[in-house]
C-alpha cells in the first residue's frame, strides 16, 4: 500500500479515486485474498493520512463492485476478485491457513503499536530503541573504510556458532565484565529475540512452564507461549526479583527455568542489587533451576557500572547469558550472543543453523571491529551522556506536569521509567486517545496483563522536542480524567 507521500495530490483524479485504485490492485493481485477483513476505517485513514470520510468514498465504490462486503460485527471482507470470477475452482482459504499456525498472534495493541511505529509523524513515547540521531552512522561506515587487508572477512556463510574472529573478541569482551567464557562458549544470534526463540526450540519441551518477573518483557512476545509453554509471573520490589517466593512456585508449576532482566530491567528500569543476585543465584542452584539472564541494557549505566552480571558468579553452569548490540550500536546489526554451558551452545547452534544458516557475516565483521579496535568502549561513553542527557530532561518534564497525576522512579541506566498513574483509568481509552493526537504509548498490559495503572516511558526514542511537548500532551489527556 502505497505511502501518503506518494499521493499525486496535483492530479485531476481525486484521492479517494487514487485510494480505490491501490485497494483494488491489492485486491486483484491475491494480496487481499477472498476472506480477507481489511483494516478499519480509522486505520485506513492514519496510514493513507486522509479524512476518514475519504476512505468511506473510495470503500463505497469497492462494494458496490462487489469487491468488498460490510459485515456485522466481523467489518469489511474480501469477498470477490478477478482470479476468483475466472477461475474454475475457489482459491484457497489463506485465512484458514492464517488461523492454523502455531505462531501465536501478538495481541492487538501490540499489532496497533507495531503499526503505528511505522508513521514518522508519530511521538513514540515508549519505544525501546535507540534515536536515529544518536545511531553511529557515520562511525559505521568509517569502520568498514579502514579495515585492515588482513582482517578476517567474508561473505560466505560463518560457522554454526557464528565468526570465530568475533567470539574470540567477544570473549575478551566479557572477560573484562567478570564473565569468564571461551570461544567454544559463545553462540552469535541474530538480536536476543532470536536466543530466546532457540532456547525455547531447543531446551524446552511443550507444557514447560518458564518463571519470570512481573512486570516483564517476554509478556510482549510469544516465543514461549507459542512453543507451548506457560509463563508465571514472579513480584518484584525495588531491589529486583523476589527470591522468597521463587523455591515455592517453582516447585508448584514445576517450572523448568527463569528468565529475567537484571541490569535495568524493562519495563521497569529497576537494577537488581548485588546481594539480591547473589541470593537469586544460591535459591535457583539449590532448586536446580535453571536462569535465562537477559543483560542486553547492562552497559547503559550512568554514574556507576551495576554488579556484576549473574554469569559472572555462576560456577555450576546454571545460567544462559543473553547479550546484544542493538541497545547500543544499533537494532539494525541484528547481532547478540549466547554465553553457556558448551553443550547447550552447541545444541543451540544445531538449531540455528537449520533455521538461518547463521547470522549476518557483514554485522559480524563490523560488530568484532567495534570491539576489537576499542570504538565501542569510547561509543558506550557517548551514548551514556546522551541517554542521562534525556533521562534528566524527562525527570524534568515528569516534575512540572505529572506531579498529583502519577508517580515514578529514578532509573540509573537503560531506556525506561516505569510511570505509575495515582488512579486507575481505561488505560486502552487513554492509547486510544493519545494515538488520536499522534502519540504513541506503550500501556503497563503489553507487559503484564493485569496491569491498568502504568505506562512505560522511554525517554531513548524520540527527540528532545518530541519529549517536552509528548509528557506535556500526555499530561493533559490524564488530567481530563
Amino acid at each position: 500500500m502505497r505511502s501518503p507521500s506518494e499521493w499525486d495530490t496535483s492530479s485531476r483524479i481525486p484521492l479517494y479515486q487514487q485510494i480505490y485504485e491501490d485497494m483494488k490492485d491489492k485486491i486483484m493481485s491475491g494480496e487481499w485474498p477472498v476472506g480477507t477483513r481489511i483494516p478499519s476505517q480509522r486505520q485506513l485513514a492514519a496510514q493513507f493520512a486522509v479524512n476518514r470520510s475519504t476512505v468511506i468514498y473510495a470503500l463505497d465504490e469497492l462494494i458496490a463492485d462487489g469487491l468488498l462486503e460490510a459485515r456485522v460485527g466481523k467489518g469489511t471482507v474480501v469477498v470477490n476478485n478477478t482470479w476468483n470470477a475466472l477461475a474454475a475452482e475457489p482459491p484457497p482459504d489463506w485465512n484458514h491457513y492464517v488461523q492454523s499456525g502455531s505462531y501465536q498472534p501478538n495481541i492487538q495493541i501490540i499489532q496497533q503499536i507495531n503499526d503505528a511505529e511505522t508513521n514518522d509523524r508519530m511521538i513514540r513515547l515508549g519505544t525501546g530503541e535507540l534515536s536515529p540521531e544518536l545511531l553511529p552512522a557515520q562511525k559505521m561506515k568509517e569502520i568498514f573504510s579502514e579495515a585492515e587487508a588482513d582482517e578476517p572477512f567474508t561473505l560466505g556463510y560463518s560457522e554454526p556458532k557464528g565468526s570465530l574472529h568475533l567470539r574470540e573478541v567477544l570473549s575478551e569482551h566479557l572477560h573484562a565484565r567478570g564473565i569468564e567464557t571461551s570461544p567454544a562458549g559463545i553462540m552469535i544470534v541474530s538480536g536476543g529475540l532470536q536466543a530466546l526463540q532457540l532456547i525455547s526450540l531447543g531446551l524446552l519441551h511443550r507444557g514447560s512452564t518458564v518463571l519470570l518477573e512481573t512486570p516483564s518483557y517476554l509478556n510482549s512476545v510469544h516465543v514461549f507461549q507459542s512453543a507451548g509453554m506457560s509463563l508465571q509471573g514472579v513480584p518484584m520490589d525495588d531491589h529486583g526479583i523476589r527470591t522468597d517466593t521463587l523455591a515455592r512456585l517453582k516447585r508448584q508449576h514445576n517450572a523448568a527455568l527463569l528468565y529475567t532482566i537484571p541490569s535495568f530491567h524493562n519495563p521497569t528500569g529497576i537494577l537488581m542489587t548485588a546481594e539480591r543476585r547473589k541470593a537469586l543465584l544460591q535459591v535457583c542452584t539449590q532448586e536446580r533451576l535453571p536462569i535465562i539472564e537477559d543483560d542486553v541494557y547492562r552497559d547503559l549505566w550512568f554514574d556507576e557500572a551495576p554488579p556484576p552480571p549473574l554469569k559472572a558468579l555462576d560456577r555450576q553452569g546454571m545460567v544462559l547469558h543473553i547479550g546484544s548490540m542493538s541497545k547500543t550500536l544499533g537494532p539494525g546489526l541484528r547481532i547478540g550472543w549466547i554465553a553457556g554451558p558448551e553443550p547447550v551452545i552447541n545444541r543451540l547452534a544445531d538449531i540455528k543453523m537449520q533455521t538461518d544458516y547463521g547470522s549476518s557475516s557483514l554485522s559480524q565483521f563490523a560488530v568484532a571491529r567495534w570491539l576489537a579496535t576499542g570504538q565501542y568502549e569510547q561509543h558506550l561513553i557517548e551514548i551514556r551522556a546522551a541517554l542521562k542527557q534525556r533521562r534528566d530532561l524527562v525527570l524534568n518534564l515528569l516534575e512540572q506536569h505529572f506531579q498529583g497525576l502519577a508517580s515514578w522512579t529514578v532509573p540509573q541506566g537503560g531506556f525506561y521509567i516505569w510511570l505509575h498513574l495515582m488512579k486507575k483509568m481505561p488505560i486502552r481509552h487513554l492509547f486510544e486517545q493519545a494515538l488520536k493526537e499522534g502519540l504513541l504509548l506503550n500501556p503497563g498490559q503489553v507487559y503484564d496483563r493485569q496491569d491498568r495503572q502504568h505506562l512505560r516511558l522511554s525517554y531513548a526514542y524520540a527527540s528532545l522536542e518530541q519529549l517536552e511537548f509528548g509528557l506535556q500532551r500526555l499530561a493533559d489527556l490524564i488530567q481530563k480524567y
